[in-house]
């Protein structure tokens, strides 16, 4: 599937609330495979819209949504590691780290990224 058909694509929770979409996503330098689906999330007009990482293995597709579905709530999402416009986190050593321990320490089964 191409890049763009991914990017934009809605993304829900289990309740059926749109969170956010996809803004786009981060792909392992190694391994070839899609590390992190990067979700945008808040601001209004691209005014203090932030950035959530989430491991792409937390993301279900939904045909009947046409969007992504994930078990997280809007107060998970806003307490997750997040940046804004122009910053590049994923340039520190350690962030994936961080990301991947958030979203571990609540739960998600998927948060190992191998």
């Amino acid at each position: 599937m191409a890049s763009n058909k991914v990017e934009s694509t809605a993304v829900y929770n289990r309740s059926g609330e749109k969170l956010g979409e996809v803004y786009n996503f981060m792909v392992g330098k190694r391994s070839g495979q899609v590390a992190y689906a990067v979700m945008s999330f808040g601001g209004f007009l691209g005014i203090g819209q932030k950035y959530h990482p989430l491991p792409w293995n937390m993301l279900t597709y939904d045909t009947s949504k046409k969007g992504y579905v994930v078990d997280v709530d809007k107060e998970q999402l806003m307490g997750a590691p997040s940046y804004g416009a122009g910053e590049e986190p994923f340039s520190q050593p350690d962030y994936g780290k961080h990301v991947r321990d958030y979203w571990a320490s609540r739960g998600s089964r998927s948060a190992v990224i191998g």
